[in-house]
């Protein structure tokens, strides 16, 4: 164990797409409540202030935002009607049943990664796991159904506070380490999309000084086309400047830097 790094990823915007499903579920929840559709910018740049992590949370916040900018005389919304709605556009059907009867933009995402880059780390030594602030029954379909992960190590919504409270990198990390952190562990690293990723590792590393975490940041992939290349360096700057360690293209990259994981 002593020569073994460990990896945690983030599932939305590293794992698969969102663009299509969790934002534009964002955009038009916050539409149906304000007659504003915010755009990708909106959304990252609301993303980059660091509390975000909540979906739900977000759309709220953005229509609260919209209606006082434009001083509109429109009821604000209980964030029970959001998520209601919300999950009507992501899900299209009852997230506590069998995905086969979902039809909502959640059948839209397209995978970033596949079963064997798990496999490629594993045969290294490597060992893995999640951390998301996606819901229980998004995070497993994605994982389990769509790319044949059998029981992954899994924090998900509800599990733990929302990020960039470390709590839910701390536990599992203890779960997947024998409860072991501090100076003698292999080291962790997070893998994320977003400045609260990068402040989750921030906040981890406070909690236990002694443990060596790695910040890994990635553009999301609606950032990733050429023609928004000023874009995301910007974005990767700001990713830098949240604390980053290493910036990746793709989680696919890490097939390069999995050795650096590894403890010297």
């Amino acid at each position: 164990m002593k020569n073994i790094g460990l990896i945690l990823f983030d599932i939305d915007g590293v794992i698969r797409s969102v663009e299509n499903s969790y934002r534009l579920s964002l955009k038009k929840t916050v539409y149906k409540f304000s007659g504003w559709e915010p755009s990708y910018v909106d959304i990252d740049n609301a993303k980059n202030e660091g509390v975000w992590n909540n979906d739900w949370d977000l759309s709220l916040e953005l229509i609260k935002r919209f209606i006082k900018k434009e001083n509109l005389n429109l009821e604000i919304p209980t964030r029970e009607k959001i998520i209601k709605c919300f999950e009507k556009f992501y899900f299209g059907g009852d997230p506590d049943k069998d995905s086969k009867y979902w039809s909502g933009f959640i059948t839209n995402e397209e995978l970033l990664v596949d079963k064997k880059f798990f496999n490629s780390l594993q045969s290294s030594g490597i060992i893995w796991g999640f951390v998301s602030g996606a819901e229980t029954a998004s995070a497993k379909f994605v994982l389990e159904k769509r790319l044949g992960l059998k029981s992954p190590p899994l924090i998900s919504m509800g599990d733990a506070p929302d990020k960039p409270d470390p709590t839910g990198l701390i536990n599992l990390s203890k779960k997947l380490c024998d409860n072991k952190l501090g100076p003698n562990n292999i080291p962790v690293a997070y893998i994320g999309d977003t400045i609260a990723d990068i402040q989750t590792v921030n906040n981890a590393r406070k909690i236990i000084p002694d443990q060596k975490f790695i910040s890994i940041g990635v553009a999301p992939p609606h950032l990733q086309l050429k023609s928004r290349k000023k874009e995301k360096d910007l974005y990767e700057s700001n990713l830098k400047k949240a604390g980053a360690d290493i910036i990746v293209n793709s989680v696919n990259d890490l097939e390069y830097f999995k050795y650096e994981l590894v403890k010297k």
